[in-house]
């Protein structure tokens, strides 16, 4: 059977309500491999992942910005993606292509996903990131782009189609 890439970034949809069932071992470690095989500039490998199964850990995490974290909700696991601003000056790029091959990852074994964006979000109190750093122990050195919550869907959304395709958004040669 002939994989179908296309097909898949299609179906994957942000997903943000879980059904109440744990990911197994075997499930986390594909999406841990997943986003550690991601490529980053010069192969400098400044992506690191926080895996977090515990759930009152997952709920304090949704306190770590003031909105849009409802997929922490009901999420039986989250991954936090983070980068090594030493290692490398495009940490940010980097951990982006990590979360969403995580992401294609989660699509491709029947799970549902949400990136939930921490950089440059606040909570009640300090940037989502500092929030987030004190929460999980995280080095200062390390910025904190996203969480992905991450489980098995308990909502359906439609793939996206062909004629999802804006066209005018492409531009050929130069802008027009």
């Amino acid at each position: 059977m002939e994989f179908d890439m296309l097909n898949l970034i299609m179906k994957r949809r942000s997903i943000r309500k879980f059904k109440d069932e744990k990911l197994t071992g075997e499930q986390i470690q594909e999406l841990v491999n997943a986003g550690l095989l991601a490529p980053t500039s010069k192969n400098n490998k400044a992506v690191e992942l926080i895996v977090v199964d515990d759930i009152d850990t997952i709920l304090k995490l949704k306190d770590c910005r003031n909105m849009g974290t409802i997929g922490l909700q009901t999420a039986p696991c989250a991954i936090v993606v983070i980068g090594d601003s030493e290692k490398s000056d495009v940490w940010v790029e980097d951990a982006s292509i990590a979360a969403s091959y995580i992401q294609l990852r989660a699509e491709d074994i029947g799970l549902g996903s949400v990136w939930i964006q921490m950089r440059n979000r606040v909570s009640e109190s300090d940037s989502s990131e500092n929030e987030i750093r004190k929460l999980l122990n995280i080095p200062e050195k390390y910025g904190v782009l996203c969480i992905l919550a991450i489980g098995y869907k308990n909502e359906n959304k439609e793939a996206y189609t062909e004629n999802d395709v804006e066209e005018s958004r492409v531009h050929f040669g130069k802008y027009r």
